[in-house]
């Protein structure tokens, strides 16, 4: 992801011909590049996926739900950094925007000229979610590899009568000699216990 001192593609979202304007100048400013503007009832993913954009920014007057949901499944489908400018500091509104993947809630009209800023807010919250999100896939990944060998091991012990250590030793041994990986080994030494089962 690039910083807002790089050139961004923007797709806009907004209703008000005039806001969209003024932003447009901002952005233009800025160094930044609007590649679209949409009304706030567009279904954003397939504008999207056709223009991908670097940068989400979206003014409305108050979030709505479908807006919110729509965006929830953005960015399980194409993530970006989203800026939401609203009108409304409600907290549930908030919550709820930040929840739908907002990248930075800014409330009142925004002083154009701290643009650089906004944005680089939005992609630094954005990057350190994203990366949050890839250490937890991770975690569970490796808890999920850890039980199949921790299972598979069992088996081993129970089948050549061996303690633990060795068990995970001949494991290790079985693994390296096939070139594979101990997760691997591990799912293939169950399916093969459940299938002389």
């Amino acid at each position: 992801m690039s910083s807002a001192s790089e050139s961004l593609r923007i797709l806009l979202v907004d209703d008000h011909p005039e806001r969209i304007a003024l932003l447009e100048e901002a952005l233009s400013a800025a160094g930044h590049r609007v590649v679209t503007t949409l009304a706030s009832g567009v279904d954003l993913n397939e504008r999207v996926a056709e223009l991908a954009p670097d940068v989400i920014i979206i003014d409305v007057d108050a979030p709505e739900r479908d807006m919110l949901e729509g965006m929830q499944t953005l960015q399980r489908k194409a993530p970006r950094p989203v800026v939401l400018i609203t009108r409304s500091g409600d907290r549930e509104r908030i919550r709820d925007a930040l929840r739908a993947g907002v990248s930075a809630y800014v409330v009142g009209e925004p002083a154009w000229e701290r643009v650089r800023t906004v944005l680089n807010v939005a992609i630094a919250r954005f990057e350190e979610y994203r990366r949050l999100e890839r250490e937890l896939a991770d975690a569970r990944s490796a808890l999920a590899e850890r039980k199949f060998i921790e299972r598979a091991k069992g088996i081993i012990m129970q089948q050549r009568k061996l303690g633990e250590e060795a068990a995970y030793h001949a494991m290790r041994k079985m693994a390296m000699d096939r070139n594979i990986r101990m997760s691997e080994l591990a799912r293939a030494i169950i399916a093969a216990a459940d299938l002389l089962a």
